[in-house]
């Protein structure tokens, strides 16, 4: 047998056969430890451009939205694929497995080319389209500059993640996606600070885009090498409707997400900025630091989602019933002691970006403390949407996976921003996140008695 048979043969059993107690953390904790990284990067970013005054830690704010933007390009494509890939792999088939990777690899490129281009062409209308207020407007096309370049390879990592994860190697998607955080903290400061390079925001700009350029290179590698299950090939591309159909009706879900989130963005800028750059500041770097629990979350259930949706098309019903189990109970605990952390040190954070700024200082507590009450609630819908995605769910999965910073969240913005101004801001994800919840219990009912249906049919059998 060769080296590639008996390293699937291997991951095949780990997935089907080991505890399921086991198995999860071995899936999840490189996907956290990568996201973690990330957000570290992206935290230091805000804090290195803090330094230079809260117009410009605004201006950060609002270039969150093209990272939100970007993460649109290849997201849809990346989820769709990781779900199909697993069930494919479940079933045995190899062969269009690969054509799946290399189908999305190759469309997240070339989305992200052309948000390049049409970015770089209308950069001054773009910015004020995501929020940027007059007096932080020039940090925000600094920013923007050197990410947009790196928009096509952005988009194309999404895709390697999910795939290398939809095989087993979430240590290889770590790799990657950690190297590149890892090389953004250590180039911030030389190109942001006066002691270094003294590029100022486009620093930070530059530094980012460099970090997605070698995390590229990186998750790359194994398939140029064929270290991987799957092979990515331009001889793969194959855009058939079975592909396409299967990848977007699941993949739709973290696009209309990702888009939502984009427009909720745009919206919540747009007020914060009405009121003060001190307000846009405070949401900013409160998203920020809840990106290390949301991080978390997110990592354990990108864990989970491969496990359920390769047992689910190895008709292993018991495991995706159990794999839930235990992913419930652990994002409940685990986001519960997350929200207690955050939410007892919220004051400092805050005060690290801040400093003499009391407005931001009393609306990003306020925001992040809210939103660590919503945390366990947030924990658990995370799984019961990742639950959806792995058995491909599309309707499930759209509806969760939007709810959170859209169907949930636009309705009640304005009216809060109205009625309470800055605090009602600073409380609507959090509200958001509650809401969520009357959605996720019937989809949670409707997804158990059809794992209890398929279970009950193939003791039939």
């Amino acid at each position: 047998m060769s080296k590639h048979a008996q390293s699937q043969d291997q991951r095949r059993n780990m997935l089907l056969n080991e505890p399921i107690s086991k198995i999860i953390p071995k899936m999840a904790i490189p996907t956290i430890v990568a996201f973690l990284i990330n957000s570290i990067y992206s935290l230091a970013d805000t804090y290195f451009v803090s330094s230079l005054g809260t117009n410009a830690t605004a201006a950060v704010s609002v270039n969150a939205s093209l990272d939100q933007l970007i993460m649109m390009c290849g997201s849809m494509l990346a989820v769709g694929a990781n779900s199909y890939i697993a069930r494919l792999l479940g079933q045995g088939d190899e062969k269009k497995a690969s054509q799946v990777l290399s189908t999305a690899f190759f469309t997240a490129f070339g989305i992200g080319a052309l948000l390049m281009l049409f970015g770089n062409l209308f950069m001054l209308p773009m910015v004020r389209l995501l929020g940027a207020t007059p007096t932080c407007e020039q940090y925000s096309i600094d920013y923007a500059t050197y990410v947009l370049f790196a928009a096509p390879f952005m988009a194309a990592n999404f895709v390697m993640n999910q795939c290398l994860r939809s095989e087993g190697s979430a240590t290889l998607s770590m790799i990657g996606m950690g190297a590149g955080g890892i090389l953004n903290v250590i180039l911030d400061p030389i190109f942001i600070m006066p002691w270094g390079l003294n590029m100022g925001v486009a620093g930070a700009s530059l530094a980012t885009a460099i970090s997605k350029w070698v995390s590229f290179a990186i998750l790359i590698f194994p398939y140029l090498t064929k270290r991987s299950l799957l092979h990515l090939s331009i001889r793969n591309f194959h855009p058939s409707w079975d592909i396409i159909s299967k990848v977007i009706s699941v993949g739709s879900s973290s696009m209309f997400r990702s888009g939502l989130a984009v427009v909720s963005a745009i919206a919540l800028n747009s007020i914060a900025g009405s009121i003060s750059d001190s307000v846009l500041a405070a949401v900013g770097v409160c998203n920020k630091v809840m990106m290390f629990p949301f991080s978390i979350i997110l990592g354990f259930g990108t864990g989970f989602q491969p496990v359920a949706g390769f047992n689910w098309g190895a008709k292993r019903y018991d495991r995706v019933e159990e794999s839930y189990k235990f992913c419930f109970k652990v994002a409940l605990i685990g986001s519960t002691i997350m929200a207690l952390l955050v939410g007892i040190f919220a004051d400092t954070f805050v005060v690290l970006f801040a400093g003499a700024d009391e407005e931001m200082r009393r609306i990003g507590v306020i925001c992040m403390v809210s939103q660590c009450i919503a945390l366990p609630i947030h924990g658990w819908v995370a799984i019961v949407n990742m639950l959806c995605a792995g058995l491909g769910n599309a309707k499930g999965a759209l509806i969760l996976s939007t709810s959170r910073q859209g169907t949930c969240f636009l309705p009640i913005l304005y009216p809060l921003a109205w009625a309470f101004g800055a605090f009602g801001i600073a409380i609507v994800q959090a509200l958001a996140d509650i809401l969520s919840l009357v959605l996720a219990v019937p989809i949670l009912r409707g997804v158990k008695k059809k794992i209890a249906a398929a279970q009950a049919e193939l003791e039939v059998q």
